[in-house]
């Protein structure tokens, strides 16, 4: 079914009032654009047998007015013979192509309307069929921008990446436990050889520390050296 019922209605068209009102613009305009061409390929067509027309109407045209001049130059001659009856009857010829040569130069002229006409209608339509293809971009990009939404939107709300979550958790919980398992067996440890006797090494050194500290203390309150620097300077 078609959208438009003849090429004025394409012309005098409002595009965005027909996709408001279809149930599926994508449809519509495809069905828009598949007419306009037709209409076009239709337009051109006819003016193509046009142009062939007003040309053969131009010969034809050449043609009676050469015939013209011909009757013209006969009735001269007999007329020049003294033959009046004869030259009488080659201008009554004239006259017929004259009269035919009025009637074909009315239709040339109105095959040039014809002809203006139509390219007027086929730069409307070739616009009209530009608009229309750009509304067709423009719902497609529409329609890409929506579907790649609605597909991010579905991902958010889709129940499949909760369960993600919830296993990533329970993973974590997993090794929480491994780990808690591991630090267990630290507890109450008891300490190695080796750990008890640095330990005493480390002791030994804060009480030597310890000691030469009380010393200097002692000698600054009695004025005496130290043990170990009774030497004098």
């Amino acid at each position: 079914m078609g959208i438009f019922s003849r090429l004025t209605d394409i012309i005098n068209s409002n595009l965005n009032s027909i996709l408001d009102r279809a149930e599926d613009p994508d449809k519509i305009i495809r069905l828009v654009i598949q007419e306009m061409e037709d209409t076009l390929v239709e337009v051109r067509s006819t003016a193509a047998k046009t142009i062939a027309e007003r040309k053969e109407a131009t010969r034809r045209l050449a043609r009676l007015s050469e015939a013209q001049r011909g009757w013209e130059q006969k009735a001269e001659l007999a007329l020049s013979k003294g033959r009046e009856d004869l030259a009488k009857g080659a201008l009554v010829e004239k006259a017929k192509l004259t009269e035919a040569g009025a009637m074909l130069q009315e239709e040339l002229e109105e095959l040039g309307a014809m002809l203006q006409q139509g390219e007027a209608d086929i730069a409307k339509l070739e616009s009209k069929l530009r608009e229309a293809k750009a509304k067709q971009q423009a719902l497609a990009a529409r329609h890409e921008t929506a579907s790649s939404r609605l597909k991010v939107r579905r991902n958010l709300y889709d129940g499949r990446v909760d369960d993600a979550f919830a296993r990533f958790e329970q993973v974590e919980r997993k090794l929480d436990a491994a780990e808690g398992e591991v630090e267990a067996f630290d507890l109450g440890r008891g300490r190695s050889l080796a750990e008890e006797i640095s330990e005493l090494a480390g002791d030994s050194a804060i009480e030597d520390e310890l000691a030469a500290l009380k010393a200097r203390l002692k000698k600054a309150k009695s004025g005496k050296p130290a043990p170990g620097n009774e030497s004098g300077t």
